[in-house]
């Protein structure tokens, strides 16, 4: 329902920025993100292999951040 009356009001193109922006940028902040713990952890797993379990947890953390993005984004698109 709130998507046709940002429709009507003609700022569904506005909406649907936002939300991209909400989604690509936070996606690209992970992938900054992991990109150097990736390498620290592989660094790291290289010289000791048991600390493959922690160099995992260590780089799936920065995945959370885009599903925050994709709540925004949500919320964006249903309020309008």
């Amino acid at each position: 329902m709130a998507v046709e009356a940002a429709i009507a009001n003609g700022s569904a193109g506005l909406v649907a920025i936002g939300a991209g922006l909400a989604v690509g940028l936070s996606a690209i902040g992970a992938g900054l993100a992991e990109k150097s713990i990736g390498a620290a952890a592989v660094g790291a797993m290289a010289e000791k292999e048991s600390l493959f379990g922690k160099g995992l947890i260590l780089t799936v953390i920065p995945e959370t951040i885009v599903i925050f993005g994709l709540v925004i984004a949500i919320l964006i698109i249903g309020m309008a």
